[in-house]
């Protein structure tokens, strides 16, 4: 599902450009997994469950693919692993709270979500939380809202807005201040963005109240053009969301308008900086993807969505072969409902896709773990406690290892997060950790 700020940009493209854009449908023949893929598919089922014996493994052999490795059910307890890597809570501009939309991804077998809200993490600990309660996965993620500049062109009109999808350890990111302060800034340029968008929609002689887009969007929520574009509708100027960005909200638009974003090649690199995995969300939104692509792989750019609830299309998956990047998809579930929404869990990522994306990010999310336990090792402070403890489950808090080692924190934090196997590979550089707070006192 194309995300709600870019909506309607579809409709600027040309016809050429969606004639590329074919899908290929899922389907075809069942047959067991191959012994490449069922080698990925218990490294996946491994790292999803950690500690524990995954419950997948003895039926691994017998799981079915259809003929493009998306996993089907066998009927005969064959599991399956069902990751949703794009979603969002009213925490941005989704409907629903963290809690309700792990209630809702548990209903429809998710094992492993991304909540992405727009320009935040404020959600993740309530999804975190939530997830322990329904035996869910969590990877704490951000859709960084961005502004492409075409190189050289100095051309304003050439410029559009690009989402970058950034994906954390369950840590969380590295150098979190840095990435706060660049999420803060664009969140308050949200609030101007959405003022103006008001502002512009009473000259066009629609006189919408800015108070009634605040409450839509929550106390402490940045609003965005879907809490606009609702405001619209529930006062009777427009008949749906739709045709709110149609006529006036899409980019471009006579009420569209840019907010405090940071250029895209920078959100990329902020994103490598600290600890992430960077994917371009809905490149079928853009009116440039190939020199998007081109120009943000040149900055680390990790993947690209390719896949969306009804398949995957061609050209961008050729386009992430082309520059050597992660396919990677997920519902960009917002909960508003209807028939255009795709639902929490409805995208089918095959196997091998699975994989790569953890081969990939796992030794960078490894660094970024010790990179966090390294500053507490040097600076046992309670600020980098802090950042050690964020995205814990109230279960799991700073209460908890009151009174204990930092030696013994350590252990406890690395069997959360790492697999017995990224514990052994990582061992001797967090066998230096563990020695530098053998003599500290966690109070």
């Amino acid at each position: 599902m194309v995300d709600n700020d870019n909506h309607n940009s579809n409709g600027n493209k040309s016809s050429n450009h969606k004639k590329k854009k074919t899908k290929t449908k899922r389907g075809g023949s069942k047959r067991k997994m191959s012994a490449e893929q069922c080698v990925a598919f218990k490294a996946v089922a491994e790292w999803v469950c950690l500690n524990q014996r995954p419950p997948y493994l003895s039926t691994a052999a017998s799981c079915l693919v259809d003929d493009f490795g998306v996993q089907k059910s066998s009927g005969r307890g064959g599991g399956r692993i069902v990751f949703d890597l794009h979603c969002h809570s009213n925490h941005s501009d989704g409907f629903l709270s963290p809690s309700k939309l792990l209630e809702r991804a548990h209903g429809n077998g998710v094992k492993v979500l991304a909540l992405t809200d727009h320009d935040t993490l404020s959600g993740i600990p309530e999804a975190i939380e939530a997830a322990g309660r329904f035996g869910i996965k969590i990877i704490p993620g951000v859709e960084i809202s961005t502004i492409f500049s075409p190189r050289c062109s100095g051309n304003h009109e050439l410029e559009e807005p690009v989402h970058i999808l950034a994906y954390y350890s369950s840590c969380g990111p590295s150098r979190v201040e840095e990435l706060d302060k660049v999420l803060s800034n664009i969140r308050d340029g949200r609030f101007l963005r959405a003022k103006e968008m008001v502002l512009k929609l009473n000259h066009l002689k629609l006189p919408l109240k800015w108070e009634h887009v605040a409450r839509i969007a929550g106390k402490g929520v940045a609003p965005g053009r879907l809490h606009v574009a609702r405001a619209m509708v529930e006062a009777g100027y427009v008949e749906n969301l739709k045709q709110a960005f149609s006529r006036y909200l899409h980019d471009g638009g006579p009420a569209y308008s840019t907010g405090n974003e940071p250029r895209s090649e920078e959100a990329v690199q902020l994103i490598h900086d600290t600890g992430g995995i960077s994917v371009l969300a809905h490149p079928w939104a853009l009116k440039d993807p190939v020199a998007v692509v081109r120009t943000l792989k040149s900055a680390g750019l990790h993947g690209i969505e390719v896949f969306r609830s009804d398949g995957r299309l061609s050209v961008y998956s050729d386009l992430a072969d082309s520059y050597g990047l992660l396919k990677l998809g997920g519902s960009d579930f917002h909960g508003r409902g209807g028939k255009s929404e795709s639902e929490v869990g409805s995208v089918n990522l095959p196997v091998m896709v699975l994989h790569d994306f953890l081969k990939a990010a796992r030794p960078i999310w490894c660094d970024a773990i010790a990179g966090i336990l390294q500053m507490y090792a040097d600076d046992p402070s309670e600020t980098n406690l802090a950042r050690i403890t964020r995205f814990w489950r109230m279960r799991q808090s700073k209460d908890s290892i009151i009174g204990t080692g930092g030696k013994d924190m350590i252990d406890h934090c690395l069997s959360l997060w790492l697999t017995a196997e990224e514990r052994q590979q990582s061992a001797a550089g967090f066998e230096a950790i563990r020695g530098k707070l053998s003599s500290v006192s966690i109070t």
